[in-house]
């Protein structure tokens, strides 16, 4: 009896462990427009992607051979680049606003699709981890346009986690600035924080669980998704920006992140901010704390 109550036990542990895998990492079940709910009426650089008639669609492949997409908008002679970096669940075109703005700054703007999203391939999501690598690739591709590029990489919520684990590893003197906006610490943490946060759960032994399909899965780990420990290892200047009203990515984690970062670096706290919505929110100081920061090093 008491081995038949355990493999119940399990098999109820493992069933639960799974539909969370499937609600959060897989891009066909989790809950679509999670970050994009808003009652405010769009503005013309909210829509300025769907609306601009000559993007172009361009397509690089994956180190594990997935075809990724991206808007690419140049029209100047600019050594100025961006690569915008969007949230989870949502796509490129859920940048357009950032993208915008540094369009009339004068740069040229690479818009990816996280694999998993919008045009590109991809079975999970990656929360930042294989992304970090898919952002490599971006890097790689503007540098075949423009050897002299310089190259800030801007990312909302999950996009900030990928920008920041791009951050730990080997890049080109190209890279001149990340722009981390409501960031999380890692993906176990992020994940632990909404099990209870949303299912008053605890995180053992649904997480550990979790992981092991993680792994199995999506061949990578919920613990070594993690931006504290590549933004530790960062030596390009950062921007930290978060909402003190973020009920998804916590707002705590802000400081968390901050505090180990060793690379230059400066943060901006946007007051009655909800997740990702700092830059609507607060567009004027938004904008002057990031182009104050940026022109510093650019």
């Amino acid at each position: 009896m008491i081995i038949i109550v355990i493999f119940i036990v399990m098999i109820i542990l493992i069933g639960i462990s799974y539909k969370l895998y499937n609600y959060a990492l897989n891009p066909k079940s989790s809950k679509k427009g999670i970050f994009n709910s808003s009652k405010n009426e769009p503005r013309k650089e909210d829509l300025w992607i769907k609306e601009y008639n000559r993007k172009g669609s361009i397509y690089i492949n994956s180190f594990d051979n997935l075809k990724l997409h991206a808007y690419e908008i140049k029209e100047s002679d600019s050594n100025k680049w961006v690569i915008t970096v969007h949230g989870y669940t949502t796509n490129a075109e859920y940048m357009s606003s950032i993208a915008y703005k540094y369009y009339t700054l004068g740069y040229n703007v690479i818009m990816p699709d996280l694999r998993g999203h919008g045009k590109s391939e991809g079975h999970y999501i990656g929360m930042g981890w294989h992304d970090r690598l898919d952002i490599i690739k971006w890097i790689e591709y503007i540098l075949t346009q423009d050897e002299n590029a310089k190259i800030v990489l801007h990312g909302i919520s999950m996009g900030a986690g990928t920008v920041m684990m791009v951050s730990g590893e080997e890049l080109p003197k190209n890279v001149k600035i990340i722009v981390e906006d409501c960031g999380y610490t890692s993906a176990w943490d992020e994940l632990a924080y909404k099990l209870k946060n949303m299912f008053k759960l605890p995180a053992f032994p649904f997480i550990n669980i979790c992981n092991i399909i993680t792994k199995i899965k999506a061949k990578y780990s919920l613990t070594e998704a993690s931006a504290i420990n590549q933004i530790k290892k960062s030596k390009i200047p950062t921007l930290f920006i978060h909402g003190d009203r973020d009920k998804f990515v916590p707002f705590y984690m802000l400081d968390e992140l901050y505090e180990v970062c060793n690379a230059p670096k400066d943060k901006l706290i946007i007051k009655n901010a909800g997740h990702a919505k700092c830059e609507k929110v607060n567009s004027n100081l938004y904008w002057d704390k990031v182009i104050n920061f940026i022109n510093k090093y650019i």
